[in-house]
């Protein structure tokens, strides 16, 4: 019997590495891998849909929840997740030396709706008194001039947001003293440690005490299908799902391989072994269950920062199938 043959655009990450080399086959199913950065990934999908099933920004899928028709469902898997307090720069004459500094700052994101720069509001916002409509944000590409928001955005009028000259960069600006300071996905190229700063430099016990607080290891992107090829084949999303979570296995079974190191990070297994410890033998789950605090926070985020007219509930953002586990 023939496999249903699907795209998957999908950077090389090493969790996803098992269904980009065909050891892991999906069941009923031709993965066609396309690895791609996620910027093209993303740009390709929410603009042009060119993908059956895709990685996603979590922001842009749930901007996509609230249109009508829906065009997309996701499956309850994150291959990108990330502790964003190392990912605030500002500028070193700016007068910034703690988070509250930021009010009435001017601040740089690449799109307003990018999924790091919303945990970024929200965490400034919970836990550092930083309201997410005290400041201006500036949006426009981080080190290429011309970028513009992959979704159009209808945003209430507390939230101030203008796009930078179409001849200027942010990562140039952030140098320049232009803007104040920067909520990014990517290091800029302007980062010295002197000129231009990250607010959190010592940021790793930062994050960890973060995490130790909230148990939040906050996402940034999801596997997303188009709806009309789930639709038609809805068997397709647990397939998926499975699939990803047995290539993911296998990539926890190599990182803690100790006789011969399969990342080349010098202390990989002491930091495996801190992952542990802190975290819990699954420190990057899938699965709905075990991540509704995370994806709950994140909506909240969403929908006060106004990318959400609705409050979502985690419940909405995934196929059926795939919300309760099943064991065999």
């Amino acid at each position: 019997m023939s496999k249903l043959k699907l795209t998957l655009g999908c950077w090389n990450y090493d969790r996803t590495r098992g269904l980009q080399d065909g050891s892991v086959q999906p069941d009923g199913i031709d993965i066609n891998f396309l690895d791609m950065p996620v910027e093209e990934t993303f740009f390709r999908m929410a603009r042009y849909r060119e993908f059956d099933v895709s990685e996603m920004s979590l922001s842009s899928y749930t901007v996509s929840c609230h249109r009508d028709p829906k065009p997309f469902i996701a499956i309850p898997v994150f291959p990108s997740r990330f502790f964003r307090h190392s990912s605030i720069y500002i500028n070193a004459k700016s007068g910034i030396r703690e988070p509250k500094d930021l009010v009435g700052k001017r601040i740089g994101v690449p799109e307003f709706q990018m999924t790091a720069p919303v945990w970024i509001r929200g965490i400034l916002a919970d836990h550092y008194g930083v309201p997410m409509d005290s400041v201006t944000y500036h949006t426009g590409g981080e080190e290429e001039p011309g970028r513009i928001e992959k979704i159009k955005l209808d945003l209430p009028k507390n939230i101030k947001v203008t796009p930078i000259p179409e001849d200027k960069t942010l990562a140039q600006m952030l140098r320049d003293g232009e803007i104040d300071a920067f909520h990014t996905a990517r290091k800029p190229s302007t980062y010295d440690g002197v000129n231009v700063k990250r607010l959190f430099e010592d940021y790793r016990p930062v994050e960890l005490d973060y995490f130790r607080k909230t148990r939040i290891f906050p996402i940034m992107h999801t596997v997303a299908i188009r709806r009309e090829v789930y639709e038609a084949n809805r068997w397709i999303a647990q397939s998926l799902f499975k699939a990803f979570v047995e290539s993911q296995r296998r990539t926890y079974h190599d990182l803690q391989e100790t006789a011969a190191l399969k990342a080349m990070v010098p202390w990989l297994s002491h930091d495996i072994e801190e992952a542990r410890r802190e975290m819990g033998e699954d420190y990057w789950p899938y699965g709905f269950d075990n991540n509704y605090k995370v994806l709950e926070t994140f909506l909240r985020y969403h929908h006060e920062c106004g990318l959400s007219p609705r409050l979502l509930k985690p419940e909405e953002l995934f196929a059926p199938e795939t919300l309760e586990a099943f064991k065999i």
